[in-house]
């Protein structure tokens, strides 16, 4: 395997010693950048933008022409799968995503079939390709899905931002017909993260983002239960490297032992979270990342370089940090906020990675 000129941010989510906190956006190929509108406008929609693998590898590129940052995500979304399941996803303008067979139905919970990657979603795995060739191992491309549970709240309730009636009821009452879509489900997110892997991606992680609208009995049961299970079907080495994974629930921060616990490699944070408690709780167990309120970039560069330099602060000295955002970056972000940020991080981070102990 030809060697990263900077792998900074596969050694810290191993908790290897590093010169720098390494630092990557998610979200941060989107709105918020007018060269990503553009490409949008002429790919004619999002779809259309994620299927097709010079559009993906394009605006997966455009951050990286911007800022200094330490990785590239792979550009699609976390429905590929529901989609490729035969759900019939579309996106309405100003609605977000939405699916035309949602599943209520007890016989079509039943005929859901795990997709073939390399046939029903080939255009992600062309992009990951490209991408990383693009890419010239500059930096490591990150891959990555949605969670079980994430992707069966859009399955059934038909589109996102619900009161979770649908999901929640069906888990209550008939939870064998939940636990059989989360099993199916856990099997298609194994075989596509492999599948990126085998393509190109040189580190993965899992969105769980509704995660942390279930009870605290229920998370264990319907969500922690199958990303463990995705977990340890994943490959942990390719091309000659170990390919290191990242957990992110959202609203998580009631569980983290138990994410930690889970055969990750890192747990992401939401802004919710103290770092300095979270290091506390796990950080021997696994490498952090995160978590600055994503609405800091709104604010002055003297009040975002203040904000990181409270969560280094926070995390301290020593390895296993890397800094994102505690969700997805906002549409409504001015982009040099977002340099002001990596360069901050880049700069004030390296006082702590001194002398750190490994």
């Amino acid at each position: 395997m030809t060697k990263l000129k900077n792998d900074t941010l596969l050694r810290a989510l191993l908790r290897q010693s590093t010169e720098y906190t390494p630092v990557w956006l998610m979200r941060q190929a989107g709105r918020y950048l007018p060269e990503y509108n553009q490409t949008r406008a002429r790919a004619g929609n999002f779809l259309a933008l994620c299927k097709n693998p010079d559009f993906a590898t394009e605006v997966t590129m455009q951050p990286l022409a911007r800022f200094p940052l330490d990785a590239a995500i792979l550009f699609s979304d976390i429905l590929t799968i529901p989609d490729a399941m035969g759900l019939g996803l579309y996106f309405s303008d100003g609605e977000g995503p939405k699916f035309e067979r949602p599943l209520r139905e007890e016989w079509e919970i039943r005929a859901l079939t795990v997709p073939d990657p390399a046939v029903h979603l080939r255009y992600v795995m062309d992009a990951v390709s490209q991408i990383r060739r693009t890419l010239d191992n500059r930096i490591p491309l990150i891959g990555f899905s949605g969670s079980p549970f994430t992707l069966a709240c859009y399955m059934v309730e038909g589109s996102g931002g619900t009161d979770f009636r649908q999901i929640k009821t069906m888990l209550y009452q008939r939870p064998d017909l939940l636990h059989h879509i989360l099993n199916i489900t856990a099997q298609a997110v194994t075989a596509y993260l492999n599948a990126q892997i085998e393509s190109g991606a040189q580190a993965v992680m899992i969105f769980d983002t509704w995660g942390g609208a279930l009870s605290h009995a229920a998370y264990q049961e319907f969500s922690l239960r199958y990303i463990s299970q995705i977990l340890a079907g994943l490959k942990r080495e390719h091309g000659g490297g170990r390919i290191p994974n990242i957990v992110f629930t959202k609203g998580g921060g009631l569980w983290l032992e138990s994410i930690a616990d889970s055969g990750c490699d890192a747990v992401g944070l939401d802004w919710t979270v103290d770092i300095a408690e979270a290091r506390r709780r796990v950080g021997h167990k696994v490498a952090l990342q995160g978590n600055l309120d994503p609405a800091v970039l709104f604010a002055a560069p003297e009040v975002i370089v203040a904000e990181v330099e409270k969560i280094l602060a926070g995390y301290g000295s020593g390895d296993g940090h890397v800094f994102n955002l505690g969700h997805g970056i906002s549409q409504f972000t001015p982009p040099e906020s977002a340099l002001t940020l990596v360069e901050a991080v880049h700069s004030i981070s390296r006082k702590y990675r001194q002398h750190s102990p490994l």
